[in-house]
Parts: C-alpha cells; sequence; structure tokens
C-alpha cells in the first residue's frame, strides 16, 4: 500500500454542504465545527482553528483545542461531552476540518491535538514545528458506500472491490451495466446515469476508501492508488463525511463513501460489500469488529486493515489517530491533554457502539497508551504514569 498521497488533480465541482444535525457538526461547548479545502504542505490551519486553540467560553476556562477527522466527529462529541460532565475544570474544543487540515493545525501548532484517519508520513513529521509528534489510535469504524436508489422494500444493493473501483474510475457509468446487474440479480435497476460523489478535501476517509480500492483493483492501484488527496477521474466532490452524506441523500443515482455513523438521520442505505470469503456484509459494530480482529498488532507505521480475511470482516474498515507533541510545552496543559486522550482511549470507548463505531480492541488500547506513556512535559518528566 501506499503511504502518500497522490499528486491532486484539477479542483473539482464543490457541492455546497449544508448542515446536519448530530452529524456534519460537533459542538461540544466551544467548538469550532466547518470544513475546508486543504493540500499537503499547507502552512496552516483555518480561522476558526486558530481561534479555538486560543479562546474558551467567556474567556474564562482554559481550552484543550483540537481540529481534524470528520470520521471522529460524532464519536468526539458524545465522548467530549460526556469527559466534560465528569471534569467540570476542563473544556475541550473540536474543529472538524478534514485529516489534512488537522495535520496542517498540529503542526504549525495551533491546537494541542489533531485527528487523522491516517498517521503521519515521515515528511509530515519533519514538518511539525513542535518536534516529534506522538500518535494515539483513538477511533475504529467502517466506512460505507452510500447510494440513492429507489429499490423495493427490503432490498439492498450489492457490489463487489473491482465493480466499486469500475464506478469510481468512470468505467462503468450507468446503473443499468452488466457488471452491477450480474451481481443483483431479481433487481431492476435503470439505465440511468452514476452520479459519482467524493471527497474534496484532504481526507483520511479517502484514505482508507482508496487504500481499499488499491487492495483489491491492479486497475485502481495503476491509475489512482492511495492518498488523503487524489486526481479522481469521475464525479463531484463535497467536503467533509457530512458533505457527501448529505450530497448522496440529495442526488438521485448517486453513490459515496462516508464514516457509517453519518448515515444515521438521512436514512441512507449502505451498500453490501463482498468481503475477502466471498460474503457480502454490510458496516456495524460486528463486522468492522471481525476485520479488526484479523489484524490486532497495529502500529502508526503498520496500520492499514482494509479487506482482512474472515467470514464476517467489513473490508473497509479502519483506525484513526490524535496527533499530540511528544515534548509539551507546559506541564498542567500537558497532563489535561494526555489524561484525556487516555480517558477517551479506555473509558470514552463507551460512547463507540452507541455512535455507530467499534470500541477499541484491547491490545490497541494498550497501545494507546503505551504511546501516551511516551509524552513528557517541559522538564522531561512523562505526563502518564
Amino acid at each position: 500500500m501506499s503511504g502518500h498521497p497522490a499528486e491532486p488533480g484539477p479542483r473539482p465541482h464543490h457541492i455546497t454542504r449544508p448542515a446536519i444535525a448530530g452529524a456534519a457538526a460537533i459542538t461540544v461547548f466551544a467548538v469550532a465545527a466547518c470544513t475546508t479545502t486543504s493540500t499537503p504542505g499547507t502552512a496552516g490551519a483555518p480561522a476558526s482553528v486558530v481561534a479555538a486553540a486560543s479562546t474558551a467560553p467567556g474567556g474564562h476556562k482554559p481550552t484543550l483545542s483540537g481540529a481534524g477527522s470528520t470520521f471522529d466527529a460524532p464519536f468526539f462529541s458524545a465522548a467530549f461531552a460526556k469527559y466534560q460532565q465528569q471534569h467540570p475544570g476542563v473544556t475541550i474544543s473540536y474543529s472538524a476540518v478534514g485529516s489534512s487540515a488537522g495535520i496542517a493545525a498540529i503542526s504549525a501548532k495551533q491546537v494541542d491535538f489533531g485527528a487523522s484517519d491516517v498517521p503521519m508520513t515521515t515528511s509530515e513529521q519533519a514538518a511539525a514545528t513542535g518536534g516529534p509528534v506522538t500518535q494515539v489510535p483513538v477511533a475504529l469504524g467502517g466506512e460505507g458506500i452510500a447510494y440513492n436508489l429507489s429499490l423495493p422494500a427490503g432490498a439492498r444493493l450489492h457490489l463487489t472491490g473491482p465493480v466499486l473501483a469500475g464506478i469510481f474510475l468512470g468505467q462503468i457509468t450507468r446503473w443499468s451495466d452488466p457488471a452491477i446487474t450480474a451481481l443483483n440479480p431479481g433487481l431492476s435497476l435503470q439505465p440511468a446515469q452514476i452520479n459519482v460523489v467524493h471527497r474534496s478535501d484532504g481526507s483520511g476517509t479517502t484514505y482508507i476508501f482508496s487504500n481499499y480500492l488499491t487492495a483489491i483493483s491492479p486497475a485502481w492501484a495503476a491509475k489512482v492508488g492511495t492518498g488523503k488527496i487524489l486526481h479522481w477521474p469521475v464525479g463531484e466532490g463535497a467536503e467533509g463525511n457530512g458533505g457527501v452524506a448529505t450530497a448522496v441523500d440529495r442526488t438521485p443515482f448517486s453513490i459515496g463513501y462516508v464514516e457509517q455513523a453519518y448515515a444515521q438521520g438521512l436514512t441512507l442505505p449502505f451498500a453490501a460489500i463482498r468481503n475477502q470469503a466471498g460474503n457480502y456484509v454490510t458496516p456495524s459494530v460486528q463486522t468492522v469488529a471481525a476485520d479488526a480482529a484479523q489484524k490486532s498488532a497495529i502500529t502508526p507505521s503498520d496500520f492499514s486493515i482494509v479487506n482482512q480475511p474472515g467470514t464476517g470482516s467489513y473490508p473497509i474498515s479502519g483506525y484513526s489517530w490524535a496527533l499530540v507533541y511528544t515534548h509539551q510545552p507546559g506541564q498542567a496543559r500537558g497532563q489535561g491533554l494526555v489524561a484525556m486522550l487516555d480517558w477517551l482511549t479506555h473509558d470514552g470507548q463507551a460512547s463507540a457502539a452507541a455512535n455507530g463505531y467499534v470500541p477499541l480492541p484491547a491490545q490497541v488500547q494498550q497501545l494507546a497508551r503505551t504511546m501516551l506513556q511516551q509524552v513528557t512535559g517541559p522538564t522531561g518528566t512523562h505526563l502518564l504514569s
């Protein structure tokens, strides 16, 4: 699998992203929920990220600020609210701006932590202005293939990885294409054009999706590859998981990829995807957990869990990571940050299943704690015993 994003091509047409209750925006006291288009090497983050990093509600309590992955936003919303209830002296602000913008924000020291669905590359870490970065697994989830078709009640679209790659490559352009109808006997699929929707911003969700297509389709691997930003052969771009979910929901005959929590409230169906064992599965707590169980020993340099074996494995699954500086500039703030992330990766995982995620496996929770034990304060003392 490639560890480097493909070179961005011409900017795609953007679909305006409306607000989606409970999914597109995350509001936890002072949270700036927005999206932005980002490219690798972006020097700074949006103004809202900078504001969230320096301002607490009413100018009083200090704020732990974060920015990045929209994949994480529904989980963070629930978990951070619970943490603040248990720790009333702590305020957490998080800007759901996409993984690339989150990496840019932590690299420029504009936030206390970043969040990305793919760990930082060696070159991205070298560009971080605050020194070495510790990367901590915080969330596990699946990406559903959402579609907008009028199918009979109870019917579900079935797709394989190669057919999905053909759609996003622009090689399969009609819903009545024999490659699709052969997988869906008994369904009457119209000869309408397939409207492809993809992310327009720098996205870890895109990385996981393209990583899967690279693993399953030699044609995709040769023509597009794996990355947070891609040169898309076809389709229209939307910002954030919420933007893609809304675009698919509002566009007849469309298809797109979204973190599974974003279909809640929109009643978007997810296609059943054929896994390595030949079974058709949809994303769920059980099927994503089954996929992750096939590869329990992940690291920031060996993190991909797409297309794992297993009869019940959902193949488009992945982890998300919190990004923090290994050497924290302030003792008290650093201790607060490490304590919050340690809670998030242990007790905070109780908020995962209820919001469409999978609680981190025990071995990954231990990895998170091991990574956090590396973080030190300004005098070199470890902030988590």
